[in-house]
């Protein structure tokens, strides 16, 4: 017998509630406000007051993605406290419920604020044992025809099944699974049996690990699977991909990943801590990967690559791989206890993910690879107006996705690296070490790392960490050279905050003077406002002096105004070359001596001459950005030509394969004259890339789409052709979500923007992210300036039912190439009109839109920003 119980008044439930807390020891004659989401407040009580929870999970998966998914758990935990009522958090209809039992015994359903309440009568001192039976929620499960999986970061496993979803109540899971028979499935366990019935099968896996619920995973469907067991680690690996080609890169899969677990269990000196490791490549995955206990998740098209790939993509899949094997360790094994220090895993996976591709990819430049990939993230957020820190505050799991982005994952590595330089290596490994043995299993905070780490240095890591961590923003450095008979006579750099406070970034970096036939470096210990190298007093004076010439050093640093173009032929370390393009692109950003008209001129000197693939693509990347968000369309017509001729000619002259790949892509995103689209729809029609460079399935397609919103003749015959080219039908049905967005049609584009408002047409958020960005590219803002404030109107609702990194997805991907004081205009007005907005949404949109009101700035010759 069911006993609903949903309508009760909040009169009648607060009399019910007080009612249980008289019963039993009394510890508190508080009781605990029953709130949407997971407060810190009730996190911390039930952290204090439950132990030894363990999830006891039937699903039974029908055939077809709609249909409901019946469901049982029985969850036993002990507990200590019986003076407040029992919330079990499921974000979910009251209706999805539809029995409970406590200890044994049928029970009242009382349902209030996204919490099942049990009253502590129902309850006693020790152990308990809890049974629901309700239909799974389905926001969180990723349901498609033939295949699901759970994404339950960081707060969604409240979402598919009750639970007590927290990251400091570590459970163990006991899970079974009934599946069309001809699917297949992997969980975070060992499979204990498997049981045929008629059309569908049951896998009962065995007890898994003890983690905490946001690591709860499983993936099932039309899987093809895998195994190895090279080096003594049985592996198994869950796919759909089908391209022949493609597949010749799962050998390699393999291998980097037994690397990386090699790689961690030297380091930490702490072996392998789970059962098993295995996992998954799932097409249009939201991230690039999770890192679930024993079935780690990946987006299939960072895994699997073929013969054009580029030595980045091959690096990237390498760091992606060690970054989610680091996770094991970080994050996993030792859990953060709330997620205000959610960016602490993301940190040490981020930092142990560069060493390991520093031992582990060949030919990897370790330095340049940390300065490519985290300072031009970092900055793209810290020089912003809605700049976070580090580590933020956190009242409700219901906001934690919005503490991730750029900042935990860039800035945080950067951060970590002036530490371990700070400290020295051995000091510093020897405190993770210690860390990670001391929590074991269990959780820890910022705190009691530092308060470790401290014990190893004579630096006041307190103070170090207050500005560095606590507190968002960069420095902006300055410099007094002076040269007296042609020597230098003094040489004083200076710091300030980027928003006029006076807050010092204690650190490191290096200044290089460079002369016709060398180049010298010297340390800066920017230990305070200003400090005086007196190394340099008396050394010639240089053609130009180098800022940051090492890639450690963190703020906008000044460019030389002796600089002149083709200087970096003379700088022979790319590390240096890097630096230097990224003070150049700085300092345009904040109008500070270098112009989008002055710059673009170098970036394509630059771009003709570069040989290292990492710095060639974060040149294009700065061309391209440069091209389409700080020149006007006037002035993009009138420099086109150019600059596609310029591209074109240094693939030619390049000799390396990816090289020239790259240029070829920078070409295909600028192609605004008819001639440069000529040539692109030749290449794609024959199918046949220029020489030299390799392209796949993949890039056809996005030729084909570049044609399409660039309204190339008969673009929609170009799309129906590509889509009858691709074999695999998970590539083939993105296409076709993307065909709307492409159309020459504004009315059929208005049609797909207004069915973006429908959530179940946001589910697919990879490609919603993609289609939104051909939706306002640069040729299309004149007709879809109109969706913005619609668009800002939807980031709540898209915050709350989408993933982590969505919000921040659909404002760059809407956002990205608006320069127009009305698009400006916009933004202010929404912000204006809610002065009481979420303080971290509001943080995400003025993250997204900051090269809007830069853009406006620049383009209009006002310095004031």
């Amino acid at each position: 017998m069911n006993h609903l119980n949903y309508t009760l008044s909040a009169a009648a439930l607060s009399l019910l509630l007080l009612g249980a807390c008289s019963k039993g020891p009394a510890s508190s004659s508080y009781t605990l406000p029953v709130e949407t989401g997971v407060s810190q407040q009730l996190a911390e009580h039930r952290s204090q007051t439950l132990r030894n929870v363990h999830y006891n999970i039937k699903l039974q998966i029908p055939v077809g993605k709609d249909a409901p998914i019946p469901s049982t758990e029985v969850i036993t935990f002990d507990l200590s406290d019986l003076s407040q009522p029992l919330q079990i958090d499921f974000k979910e209809k009251p209706e999805m419920l539809h029995g409970l039992k406590v200890n044994g015994s049928e029970a009242p359903l009382t349902f209030q604020n996204e919490h099942l309440v049990i009253s502590p009568k129902l309850l006693k001192a020790g152990t308990n044992s809890v049974q629901i039976d309700f239909t799974a929620g389905n926001l969180s499960l990723n349901r498609n025809e033939d295949f699901l999986y759970t994404l339950l970061v960081p707060d969604r496993a409240r979402t598919v099944f009750p639970c007590f979803d927290q990251p400091d109540l570590k459970a163990v899971f006991t899970l079974s699974l009934t599946l069309p028979q001809n699917w297949k499935a992997l969980a975070n366990a060992p499979l204990q049996d498997s049981v045929l019935t008629g059309a569908t099968k049951t896998y009962t896996y065995q007890p898994s690990d003890t983690i905490p619920t946001y690591l709860f995973s499983f993936v099932a469907g039309d899987f093809s699977r895998v195994s190895n067991n090279e080096r003594g680690r049985a592996m198994h690996f869950y796919h759909r991909e089908t391209d022949e080609d493609k597949l010749r890169s799962i050998g390699p899969i393999f291998s980097i990943h037994r690397d990386a677990l090699d790689f961690m269990e030297d380091y930490t000196q702490i072996p392998y801590p789970f059962q098993k490791f295995d996992f998954v490549a799932i097409p249009d995955f939201q991230y690039g990967g999770m890192e679930h206990v024993g079935a780690i998740d990946y987006k299939a098209s960072t895994l699997f690559l073929d013969e054009g790939a580029t030595k980045d993509q091959l690096v990237a899949r390498s760091n992606l791989i060690a970054h989610e094997t680091a996770h094991m360790w970080f994050g996993d094994l030792v859990t953060m206890r709330w997620f205000n220090d959610v960016w602490m895993k993301e940190v040490f996976a981020n930092f142990m993910a560069d060493k390991i591709s520093k031992t582990t990819v060949q030919d990897s430049n370790y330095d340049l690879k940390f300065l490519i990939d985290h300072f031009p993230a970092a900055y793209s957020v810290d020089r912003t107006a809605g700049a976070n820190p580090i580590r933020q505050d956190l009242a409700n799991l219901q906001d934690a996705g919005t503490l991730y982005g750029h900042i935990i994952y860039h800035k945080a590595p950067i951060m970590m690296r002036q530490l371990e330089r700070l400290m020295g290596e051995k000091a510093f490994q020897e405190g993770l070490q210690v860390y990670l043995k001391t929590y074991a299993n269990g959780n820890a905070t910022w705190p009691q790392l530092i308060g470790i780490l401290d014990a190893r240095t004579p630096v006041d890591l307190q103070a170090w960490n207050q500005v560095w961590v606590n507190e968002p923003g960069r420095p902006v450095f300055d410099y007094d050279l002076k040269v007296e008979d042609g020597k230098i006579s003094s040489f004083a750099v200076s710091q300030k905050a980027e928003d006029g406070s006076d807050r010092l970034w204690p650190q490191l970096f290096e200044v290089a003077l460079v002369y016709a036939d060398s180049v010298q470096e010297l340390t800066v210990n920017m230990d305070k406002a200003a400090v005086a190298l007196t190394e340099a007093i008396g050394k010639r004076a240089p053609l130009t002096v180098l800022f940051n010439s090492s890639g450690q050093g963190y703020g906008v640093f000044p460019v030389d105004l002796r600089y002149r173009s083709g200087i970096s032929q003379r700088l022979h370390n790319p590390v240096m070359r890097a630096s230097m393009y990224i003070n150049l692109y700085e300092n345009m950003l904040n109008n500070r001596q270098v112009t989008p008209a002055s710059l673009l001129p170098v970036m394509m000197l630059e771009a003709s001459v570069e040989t290292d693939e990492l710095n060639l693509k974060l040149l294009t990347g700065y061309l391209g950005d440069t091209f389409w968000r700080f020149t006007t369309p006037e002035r993009r017509l009138e420099i086109a030509p150019a600059i596609e001729k310029n591209l074109w000619d240094a693939m030619e002259k390049q000799s390396s394969g990816n090289t020239k790949k790259l240029l070829f892509k920078t070409y295909q995103h600028i192609a605004l004259t008819k001639g440069a689209q000529d040539r692109l729809f030749q290449v794609w029609k024959a199918q046949k890339a220029p020489a030299g460079v390799t392209l796949n399935e993949d890039d056809y397609t996005s030729l084909a789409l570049s044609l399409a919103v660039r309204d190339y003749t008969d673009s929609e015959g170009i799309l129906r052709q590509q889509l009858t080219r691709i074999k695999n039908p998970d590539r083939q049905k993105r296409l076709q979500f993307l065909l709307p967005a492409l159309s020459g049609d504004e009315q059929v584009r208005d049609a797909f923007f207004a069915s973006l408002k429908d959530r179940s047409n946001r589910d697919k958020e990879a490609w919603v992210g993609t289609a939104l960005s051909y939706l306002h590219h640069p040729l299309r803002v004149d007709s879809s300036e109109k969706y913005l404030r619609e668009s800002l109107e939807l980031v709540e609702e898209i915050q709350l039912t989408g993933d982590i990194f969505f919000p921040t997805n659909w404002l760059q991907s809407t956002f990205g190439y608006y320069q127009t004081p009305t698009a400006a205009e916009t933004i202010r007005t929404f912000l204006a009109e809610h002065p009481n907005y979420n303080p971290k949404l509001k943080g995400k949109i003025l993250q997204a839109t900051d090269h809007v009101f830069r853009s406006n700035t620049i383009l209009s010759g006002n310095s004031d920003q």
